[in-house]
């Protein structure tokens, strides 16, 4: 592998409330960036972005979409207006089509909660353009890996992929359970069934997740958590190895484990 290359991202975002108490997963995602070379640009897949057909943020200057409700005010006032980078969101456009995807820019969106949030301490100064990438969540789990390998090639030219989610996301069990003291059995066996999948690298098993996975169905009532996952390990390569770089629960229900593809 050429030693230039940058890795591959997964993190669980979380609340939006980080921004404001970063705690242990502030902490993990400010060790992640301080581990990598300085990227050129980050592409992000973020799970709250989703569109019929690929789209990419084609602005030269990113706002702050706070997109959620019933949070502090002092949440609102937080902003993370990233440079855009419309040279790379169009090589991945390029990338994306010659792959055979009917990708489009997007000159209006700004920059959402699952970007910004870690985005806000990875990189507090925002001197790193952003290009966000939309999810297809009804085009399922094999086209999302297709569009990482499509974008692979990016990963040689400076830019850091992201993929933005959660390793487990039901919000009914977290507000029904998140000031339980252990964590619900089901997200402690999705999350190292998960592990165990990707430091395998059965990709197989990762596509078919609904059907192997133990508690699979319960861990994402819908599926578009769990598939900028699969943008990460595409865009990493066929042999790339997976790194769990920050394990924790949240709320006895949301799995904020982290991960890095070499």
């Amino acid at each position: 592998m050429n030693m230039s290359r940058m890795p591959t991202l997964f993190l669980s975002h979380g609340s939006p409330m980080h921004a404001l108490d970063p705690g242990g997963a502030g902490a993990a995602w400010q060790a992640i960036a301080a581990s990598l070379a300085k990227p050129r640009a980050v592409v992000m897949a973020s799970a709250h972005w989703e569109t019929s057909l690929p789209m990419l943020s084609g602005r030269a200057q990113l706002e702050t979409i706070h997109d959620f409700g019933g949070f502090p005010a002092e949440l609102y006032e937080v902003r993370y207006d990233a440079p855009g980078s419309p040279g790379v969101a169009q090589r991945a456009m390029d990338l994306l089509r010659a792959a055979g995807h009917a990708p489009s820019l997007n000159s209006c969106r700004g920059i959402d909660h699952g970007a910004w949030v870690p985005l806000k301490w990875m990189y507090p100064a925002r001197d790193v353009p952003v290009v966000q990438l939309s999810l297809q969540t009804a085009l399922g789990t094999a086209h999302h890996l297709q569009l990482g390998e499509a974008l692979a090639p990016l990963a040689d030219e400076g830019v850091l992929i992201i993929g933005s989610g959660h390793v487990t996301h039901n919000l009914r069990d977290w507000f029904a359970h998140h000031a339980d003291p252990q964590p619900l059995p089901y997200v402690v066996q999705f999350s190292r069934w998960l592990q165990q999948q990707l430091e395998g690298n059965d990709r197989e098993a990762l596509l078919n997740y609904r059907e192997r996975g133990p508690g699979a169905t319960r861990a994402h009532p819908t599926e578009e958590h769990f598939l900028p996952l699969l943008v990460a390990l595409g865009a990493a390569g066929a042999d790339a190895r997976a790194t769990l770089v920050h394990e924790a629960i949240d709320g006895a229900a949301l799995s904020m484990d982290a991960y890095r593809f070499d």
